[in-house]
């Protein structure tokens, strides 16, 4: 999709006061250390170092906000889970996402990134019960699909969907594959959709 294509590195924030005025609209990506969040966003951008590839869980440690024009972003959040940081650190990543997925006012939608061989993990649930009560949607992307066979990837497709059903509305589930490209045109589709609403909600307040 062109849109996604246009993407480019607007600024890093390693505090909240260090965002942009909420003006705009955020579309943020969350996902454990090494799950596959980095690829997947340069696979919708179709560039190969639009976020950055570290082969060292934990090592994006800013927001990272890249700009698709018009006043709306792709929103790069810290990976959580890693293991090899100082304990201050952690304290305040939790600190900065907690309060970025609850009360950011730009936030439209999450995508949550998840390792497909490894979904819902105790973190991810974390990330989920800080965004639901936001009533703002999340769209999973279980990535690495290529490392299961078809019928892992779809038993795992139909448990996880069964459980966010069941725990947390609002959530849709698709597989995701940056290497095979698998899952890239229903995901531009859901991250478009997003963006095409926020523009038409925007309009509508300002009308207003």
């Amino acid at each position: 999709m062109a849109l996604f294509q246009e993407a480019q590195f607007f600024i890093s924030a390693d505090k909240l006061t260090d965002l942009p005025p909420p003006s705009g609209i955020e579309i943020a990506f969350a996902g454990r250390s090494n799950s596959g969040k980095s690829s997947a966003i340069n696979t919708l951008a179709n560039r190969n170092r639009l976020a950055f590839v570290s082969k060292t869980p934990g090592r994006t440690q800013l927001i990272n906000f890249f700009s698709l024009g018009n006043d709306r972003f792709l929103v790069d959040l810290p990976g959580y889970g890693y293991a090899k940081v100082p304990e201050a650190m952690r304290v305040h990543w939790q600190s900065v996402l907690s309060r970025y997925l609850m009360e950011r006012e730009s936030l439209y939608g999450l995508v949550l990134i998840m390792d497909a061989r490894h979904p819902l993990t105790p973190l991810d649930h974390q990330m989920l019960n800080w965004f639901i009560p936001t009533c703002k949607p999340v769209h999973v992307l279980l990535t690495k699909a290529d490392k299961l066979s078809k019928q892992q990837a779809t038993t795992t497709l139909r448990a996880v969907r069964a459980e966010l059903e069941r725990t947390y509305p609002n959530c849709t589930v698709q597989l995701f594959s940056s290497l095979k490209r698998t899952g890239l045109d229903e995901a531009e589709a859901m991250i478009g959709k997003w963006l095409s609403a926020s523009q038409e909600d925007a309009g509508a307040v300002v009308a207003h």
